[in-house]
């Protein structure tokens, strides 16, 4: 049998980047614990809906925690209270009958809200348009056995790779920081051989944007590893330092 429970929700309402915003408190009663978190969010809005107000506005796109897309601080943590869980992987078993839960946008000076819980996070996408890729020669596929990779860097890279691109790392970090997320990306194409030819200009580039739309500095506070959905670590933030600080003696970037 399925259960349900009955929530109190306080909701970051805000019209626009310019206005005002503050919260809300919505009664979401009934609720099915095999629900996520965004589909009891889709309850309440078609409730709103219905009741003739404006919708709650909140990003998503596949619900399978691939895309990156959703994202909201529910508690005072970035993407929920589960560890390594993206928002719409978050289900309604996690809490209990009768709680009172908060849930607000990211808050970092590079991520304006455009209206809600919804965030500009088109800065990491100019991060990685500093750098964050390959050149290569259009043409047939190479060989994938072309250039042989030892299988625990393959495994380094992979799980760099991993990541999404949330932005919760910048979220839960006291600083803003972006490092957890430039470190990922940088490490993910310094371990690969295809990688290195590009390796001094891509971490000068990305550490510049990335300084110029507004992130903090690392810290080392690790909230970024702590509430990241994909279980990044921090080491790759390590890597990036010592690559930038490579790029810093010998590239004319």
């Amino acid at each position: 049998m399925t259960k349900t429970i009955n929530l109190t929700l306080k909701v970051w309402r805000q019209k626009g980047p310019e206005d005002k915003g503050h919260f809300e408190t919505y009664h979401a009663d009934n609720i099915s614990t095999d629900m996520s978190f965004l589909e009891m969010l889709d309850v309440i809005n078609e409730q709103l809906t219905l009741d003739g107000k404006e919708p709650i506005a909140f990003d998503h796109d596949c619900r399978e925690g691939i895309c990156g897309m959703c994202g909201s601080v529910v508690n005072g943590r970035p993407h929920g209270p589960e560890k390594e869980t993206t928002l719409c992987q978050l289900h309604m078993r996690h809490f209990q009958d009768g709680d009172i839960i908060a849930i607000e946008p990211w808050r970092a000076r590079a991520f304006k809200v455009i209206k809600d819980l919804v965030v500009d996070r088109s800065p990491l996408d100019k991060v990685i348009q500093a750098g964050g890729y390959i050149s290569v020669n259009a043409g047939s596929a190479p060989d994938a056995n072309t250039i042989p990779v030892g299988a625990e860097t393959a495994e380094l890279a992979m799980d760099a790779a991993q990541c999404i691109g949330c932005g919760a790392c910048v979220a839960a970090c006291p600083n803003a920081s972006a490092m957890l997320f430039v470190g990922a990306k940088v490490s993910h194409l310094a371990l690969l051989p295809q990688g290195r030819p590009e390796a001094a200009r891509r971490a000068i580039k990305m550490v510049r944007v990335m300084d110029q739309l507004g992130f903090g500095n690392c810290t080392n506070e690790t909230e970024c590893e702590a509430e990241c959905p994909k279980g990044i670590s921090i080491t790759n933030i390590a890597r990036l330092n010592r690559e930038f600080f490579k790029a810093s003696f010998f590239s004319n970037e």
